[in-house]
Formats: structure tokens, C-alpha cells, sequence
């Protein structure tokens, strides 16, 4: 036996060669792009439109508060949830709406104490812009959490808020609708 040493070859790269990556993501997508597919073509994005009948009709057999649901809402004003939650310290009934620019808009009718549910649905960086008249009712006008806009109306035995991302002539629309 000789003593020379033998010289191994030297490695080769362990990893993966672009192409392989490349039609690895391919074999990723398909699949996800054909999920994505079937989720719109099935209405996976549409909005789902709720009657708020139910929830009015509980607020008004608790006879909780006086409740007055919005009335002659235009058609492109979709109601997207609603539900009545009566508690110890008084009841509260929301109705969320997707305005006709798609903005979401909340009414809120409740006969609890008006300084905790201010603070709980406007939170506590509330902004006074001034007083707007609507109908027969004046409503504080305030800016509230991330830009959103509300108006809020205090009578005897409930509060009235409309709140949310649309613009002021659609929130003074929501609230010429309550009767």
C-alpha cells in the first residue's frame, strides 16, 4: 500500500437551487389562489344583512325605555348586526349599519346611566365639536376613538348615540331617522 493520501471532493452546496424554490411556491399558491377563488365566487366578501326587528321588538316588550328605531331609511343603508342587552343599571339596544359610502355607522339607544356609557362606547379621548340640530332634537357633536364621529342626545329616561367612521351628513341622516 502506498502511503498518498486520498483527496476527497469537496462538498457540494446542501441547499436548493432557485428552481426548485421557485416550484415549491408554485405547488404553495395553486392551492391558496384556488381557495381564494371559490371563497368570492361563493359571496365570501358580500355583506350579511340582519332585521333588526327582533332586537327592537325585546327592547320595546322590556319596556326598559322608550325606543325609537330608525323609519324611513333609505334602502342602501344595510343593517349589519343588531341586538338588545338588558342589564341591572338600565338596557341598551344596538344597531349597526354599513351606510351607503360603506362606512359602519352604530345607533344606540340606552336608558343606562350616561356618564359610564359614554365613557364605554365613545371612550375617554372624547373631543366636543359643537351642537347640531336635527329634526326637533339638538345632539352633541364629539370626535371619538380613531377619528370616528359621534352625536349624542340626552332625553328623560334614555341617551341616544350615533357613532362611527361616515361622514357627518350620514350620521345626521341615521339620526333624523330616529323618531
Amino acid at each position: 500500500m502506498s502511503n498518498q493520501s486520498v483527496t476527497e471532493p469537496a462538498p457540494t452546496r446542501g441547499g436548493r437551487r432557485y428552481r426548485d424554490m421557485a416550484i415549491s411556491l408554485i405547488v404553495l399558491l395553486i392551492p391558496l389562489a384556488a381557495f381564494v377563488a371559490i371563497f368570492r365566487l361563493r359571496g365570501g366578501e358580500d355583506v350579511v344583512v340582519v332585521d333588526p326587528a327582533t332586537a327592537v321588538a325585546q327592547a320595546q316588550s322590556a319596556s326598559a325605555f322608550p325606543v325609537a328605531p330608525p323609519q324611513g331609511l333609505d334602502e342602501a343603508w344595510r343593517p349589519v348586526s343588531a341586538v338588545f342587552q338588558p342589564k341591572e343599571q338600565g338596557a341598551t339596544l344596538r344597531i349597526g349599519y354599513l351606510t351607503p359610502a360603506g362606512a359602519g355607522v352604530q345607533l344606540i339607544e340606552s336608558s343606562e346611566p350616561v356618564d359610564p356609557l359614554l365613557i364605554r362606547e365613545l371612550g375617554d379621548q372624547v373631543r366636543p365639536l359643537g351642537v347640531v340640530t336635527v329634526g326637533a332634537r339638538t345632539w352633541d357633536h364629539y370626535e371619538v376613538r380613531g377619528g370616528e364621529r359621534a352625536l349624542v342626545a340626552e332625553e328623560p329616561g334614555r341617551t341616544l348615540i350615533v357613532v362611527g367612521a361616515a361622514d357627518v351628513a350620514e350620521l345626521e341622516y341615521l339620526a333624523a331617522a330616529v323618531t
